[in-house]
Protein backbone atom coordinates (compact mmCIF):
# COMPACT_ATOMS: atom_id res chain seq x y z
CA UNK A 1 0.00 0.00 0.00
CA UNK A 2 1.15 3.67 -0.88
CA UNK A 3 1.20 6.26 2.01
CA UNK A 4 0.02 9.70 1.37
CA UNK A 5 2.75 11.43 1.84
CA UNK A 6 3.25 13.31 5.72
CA UNK A 7 3.55 17.43 4.97
CA UNK A 8 7.01 17.40 6.68
CA UNK A 9 8.20 20.80 7.24
CA UNK A 10 10.96 21.67 9.30
CA UNK A 11 9.88 23.71 12.24
CA UNK A 12 11.09 27.41 11.97
CA UNK A 13 11.83 28.95 15.65
CA UNK A 14 8.64 30.72 15.42
CA UNK A 15 6.98 27.20 15.10
CA UNK A 16 9.00 25.75 18.07
CA UNK A 17 8.02 28.96 19.84
CA UNK A 18 4.82 28.75 19.18
CA UNK A 19 4.53 24.83 20.30
CA UNK A 20 6.38 25.45 23.42
CA UNK A 21 3.56 28.17 24.30
CA UNK A 22 0.73 25.48 23.00
CA UNK A 23 1.97 23.13 25.46
CA UNK A 24 3.31 24.84 28.16
CA UNK A 25 7.30 23.29 28.12
CA UNK A 26 9.37 23.42 25.45
CA UNK A 27 8.45 20.25 23.07
CA UNK A 28 10.69 17.17 22.96
CA UNK A 29 11.62 15.00 20.39
CA UNK A 30 9.85 17.26 17.67
CA UNK A 31 11.65 16.94 14.06
CA UNK A 32 8.98 18.37 11.68
CA UNK A 33 5.50 20.00 11.25
CA UNK A 34 3.43 17.48 10.62
CA UNK A 35 -0.19 19.56 9.93
CA UNK A 36 -1.37 23.35 10.73
CA UNK A 37 -4.24 24.60 11.58
CA UNK A 38 -6.56 26.69 9.11
CA UNK A 39 -5.15 29.30 11.20
CA UNK A 40 -1.62 28.88 10.28
CA UNK A 41 0.28 27.74 13.17
CA UNK A 42 0.82 23.79 13.77
CA UNK A 43 -1.37 21.61 15.38
CA UNK A 44 0.72 18.84 15.07
CA UNK A 45 4.47 17.95 14.91
CA UNK A 46 6.28 14.50 13.96
CA UNK A 47 8.22 13.17 17.02
CA UNK A 48 11.12 11.61 16.96
CA UNK A 49 10.55 7.19 18.58
CA UNK A 50 13.24 8.14 20.71
CA UNK A 51 13.14 11.48 22.59
CA UNK A 52 16.67 13.05 22.72
CA UNK A 53 16.93 11.43 26.53
CA UNK A 54 16.65 8.30 25.01
CA UNK A 55 13.07 7.10 26.17
CA UNK A 56 11.46 5.37 23.74
CA UNK A 57 8.42 7.28 22.60
CA UNK A 58 5.80 5.82 20.45
CA UNK A 59 4.01 8.97 19.82
CA UNK A 60 4.59 9.95 16.35
CA UNK A 61 2.01 12.54 15.51
CA UNK A 62 1.29 14.65 18.77
CA UNK A 63 -1.27 16.99 18.28
CA UNK A 64 -0.02 20.27 20.45
CA UNK A 65 -2.61 23.27 19.55
CA UNK A 66 -4.44 23.65 22.95
CA UNK A 67 -7.96 24.33 21.52
CA UNK A 68 -7.98 20.90 19.16
CA UNK A 69 -6.95 18.78 22.26
CA UNK A 70 -9.14 20.07 24.06
CA UNK A 71 -11.88 19.72 21.41
CA UNK A 72 -10.59 16.32 21.35
CA UNK A 73 -10.79 15.75 25.24
CA UNK A 74 -14.39 16.93 25.21
CA UNK A 75 -15.10 14.16 22.76
CA UNK A 76 -13.27 11.48 24.80
CA UNK A 77 -15.11 12.69 27.58
CA UNK A 78 -18.41 12.29 26.00
CA UNK A 79 -17.73 8.96 25.37
CA UNK A 80 -16.81 8.67 21.80
CA UNK A 81 -13.62 6.51 22.59
CA UNK A 82 -16.33 3.73 24.03
CA UNK A 83 -18.54 3.78 21.00
CA UNK A 84 -15.69 3.56 18.62
CA UNK A 85 -14.47 0.79 20.32
CA UNK A 86 -17.67 -0.98 20.36
CA UNK A 87 -17.95 -0.51 16.56
CA UNK A 88 -14.72 -2.29 15.92
CA UNK A 89 -16.06 -5.30 17.47
CA UNK A 90 -19.18 -5.17 15.39
CA UNK A 91 -17.62 -4.39 12.24
CA UNK A 92 -14.76 -6.19 10.46
CA UNK A 93 -14.48 -4.06 7.77
CA UNK A 94 -14.03 -1.08 10.10
CA UNK A 95 -11.91 -3.39 12.42
CA UNK A 96 -9.73 -4.14 9.08
CA UNK A 97 -9.09 -0.63 7.93
CA UNK A 98 -8.08 0.12 11.33
CA UNK A 99 -5.97 -2.35 11.92
CA UNK A 100 -4.59 -0.58 8.73
CA UNK A 101 -4.36 2.11 10.13
CA UNK A 102 -1.78 0.81 12.70
CA UNK A 103 -0.08 -0.80 9.83
CA UNK A 104 0.62 2.72 8.66
CA UNK A 105 1.74 4.67 11.86
CA UNK A 106 4.02 1.79 12.39
CA UNK A 107 5.20 2.04 9.05
CA UNK A 108 5.58 5.36 9.57
CA UNK A 109 7.48 5.53 12.40
CA UNK A 110 10.41 3.24 11.14
CA UNK A 111 11.31 5.79 8.59
CA UNK A 112 11.89 7.98 11.25
CA UNK A 113 14.44 5.16 12.99
CA UNK A 114 14.13 1.62 14.89
CA UNK A 115 13.26 1.36 18.18
CA UNK A 116 13.35 -1.95 19.12
CA UNK A 117 11.39 -1.29 22.44
CA UNK A 118 7.99 -0.26 20.98
CA UNK A 119 8.43 -2.49 17.53
CA UNK A 120 4.96 -3.06 16.93
CA UNK A 121 3.26 -0.89 19.38
CA UNK A 122 1.49 2.30 17.39
CA UNK A 123 -0.04 4.16 19.35
CA UNK A 124 -3.86 5.52 20.80
CA UNK A 125 -4.99 1.53 21.21
CA UNK A 126 -4.18 0.62 17.63
CA UNK A 127 -4.90 -1.53 16.09
CA UNK A 128 -7.89 -3.42 18.55
CA UNK A 129 -9.13 -0.42 21.37
CA UNK A 130 -9.65 3.01 21.13
CA UNK A 131 -7.51 4.44 24.25
CA UNK A 132 -6.28 7.97 22.88
CA UNK A 133 -8.77 9.92 20.37
CA UNK A 134 -5.71 12.47 20.55
CA UNK A 135 -3.46 10.49 19.01
CA UNK A 136 -6.26 9.44 16.30
CA UNK A 137 -6.63 13.17 15.45
CA UNK A 138 -3.19 13.52 14.86
CA UNK A 139 -2.67 10.57 12.82
CA UNK A 140 -5.33 11.53 10.62
CA UNK A 141 -4.40 15.36 10.60
CA UNK A 142 -1.14 14.26 9.85
CA UNK A 143 -1.59 12.20 6.88
CA UNK A 144 -4.96 12.99 5.44
CA UNK A 145 -7.97 11.84 5.25
CA UNK A 146 -8.33 8.06 3.88
CA UNK A 147 -5.77 6.34 6.05
CA UNK A 148 -7.09 6.35 10.07
CA UNK A 149 -11.03 5.66 9.94
CA UNK A 150 -11.64 6.60 13.51
CA UNK A 151 -9.06 9.06 12.81
CA UNK A 152 -11.09 10.83 10.22
CA UNK A 153 -14.46 9.98 12.41
CA UNK A 154 -13.37 12.14 15.06
CA UNK A 155 -11.69 15.30 13.47
CA UNK A 156 -15.53 15.63 11.01
CA UNK A 157 -17.20 15.11 14.84
CA UNK A 158 -14.56 18.54 15.85
CA UNK A 159 -15.81 22.00 16.50
CA UNK A 160 -13.93 24.40 13.93
CA UNK A 161 -11.43 24.99 17.28
CA UNK A 162 -9.63 27.52 14.77
CA UNK A 163 -12.14 29.86 14.76
CA UNK A 164 -12.86 32.09 18.02
CA UNK A 165 -9.28 33.62 16.64
CA UNK A 166 -5.84 32.06 15.93
CA UNK A 167 -3.72 30.19 18.16
CA UNK A 168 -0.87 32.28 18.26
CA UNK A 169 -3.33 35.32 19.11
CA UNK A 170 -5.15 33.68 22.64
CA UNK A 171 -1.34 32.34 23.50
CA UNK A 172 0.52 35.50 22.63
CA UNK A 173 1.39 37.62 25.72
CA UNK A 174 -0.28 40.75 26.99
CA UNK A 175 0.73 43.78 25.46
CA UNK A 176 1.65 42.31 21.89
Amino acid sequence: MTQPPVARESPTSHDLEMVAAQLGRDPRGAMAVAHRCPCGEVDVVQTNPRLPDGTPFPTTFYATCPRLTAAISTLESEGAMKGMEARLSDDESLAAAYRSAHEDYLARRAELGSVPEIEGISAGGMPSRVKCIHVLVAHSLAVGPGVNPLGDEAVDLLPKWWERSPCAQALAPEGE
